[in-house]
């Protein structure tokens, strides 16, 4: 081991909202028990992108002595918990952030790691994109008037609330049921989310960079340890900020303290396609 610079979390600080986690490529932090947490101290590079994106200041770098940052290790890990695109943004924190000792030892201010965020164009799950011409009919439809039916397509959705915040543990529309956590983005780029996911299904909702996330582990821990329910589905965005979104139901597995439960993570296209399925 050497001394090296590498990221700490201040526990009575942080909120777990989760920005941390979105903004750190090496997937080097996660949610345990509404807290971020340090994964492995292998897979920090010292860099502190995360530190930017704290807005409690429960993030900093701090030199001590702990095991060499592992790329190859890292790289490894990211593919597994956020897939190609993680891998590609990864790559690219790499590339940025420059090879050995000398990236590590120059962690950038919280200036400097929001400035080097917008150089990149921004937070890559807030920019604005727009679907080619062609790509949907351009024809507007009427939303109600005489002569129109009230509804297109039967909605699939069998309960009230929907909003994690709002749903309670031992809902009887839980019982007996595959448990879907969706983003709250899902259902705008989806008009195939009623009968895909929501059909014979109970479901919840959420955003993990807008929402207050500290409580959702844990509710959904709670909620999961009902033994009818078998299996929970994650269905996100294909951005990356979405992930947290992952982050949180892997953690609310653990809370559970099931092992007989199946989980499944099912990443949207922005023009709502299927881009992978995954188990967690």
């Amino acid at each position: 081991m050497a001394k090296r610079k590498i990221i700490t979390v201040d526990e009575d600080l942080c909120n777990g909202c989760g920005e941390c986690i979105t903004a750190c490529a090496e997937g080097a932090l996660k949610l345990v028990d509404g807290k971020a947490r340090l994964v492995k101290e292998q897979f920090c590079d010292g860099f502190g992108d995360c530190i930017g994106d704290c807005p409690t200041g429960a993030l900093k770098i701090v030199e001590k002595d702990v095991p060499d940052y592992d790329p190859d290790a890292t790289r490894t890990h990211v593919a597994k918990i956020a897939g190609p695109d993680g891998v590609m943004r990864f790559d690219e924190a790499a590339r940025r952030h420059g090879d050995g000792a000398a990236a590590a030892a120059r962690p950038p201010s919280p200036a400097a790691a929001h400035a080097a965020l917008h150089a990149m164009g921004g937070c890559p799950g807030s920019r604005m994109r727009t679907a080619p011409p062609d790509a949907r009919p351009a024809a507007a439809v009427a939303t109600a008037g005489p002569g129109l039916p009230p509804h297109v397509q039967p909605s699939e959705l069998r309960q009230w609330p929907v909003q994690i915040h709002l749903v309670q543990p031992g809902a009887p529309f839980f019982k007996g049921r595959e448990l879907v956590v969706m983003s709250t983005c899902g259902p705008i780029a989806s008009a195939d989310v009623h009968w895909r996911f929501l059909r014979g299904r109970s479901v919840v909702v959420g955003c993990p960079k807008l929402d207050d996330t500290a409580p959702y582990a844990e509710k959904l821990g709670a909620i999961l340890r009902d033994p009818s329910i078998p299996k929970v589905i994650v269905v996100r965005m294909e951005v990356p900020c979405c992930g947290g979104l992952t982050e949180i139901v892997r953690e609310a597995v653990v809370q559970s303290g099931r092992r007989d439960l199946a989980a499944e993570e099912v990443t949207l296209g922005l023009d709502g396609d299927v881009r992978a399925t995954a188990a967690l």
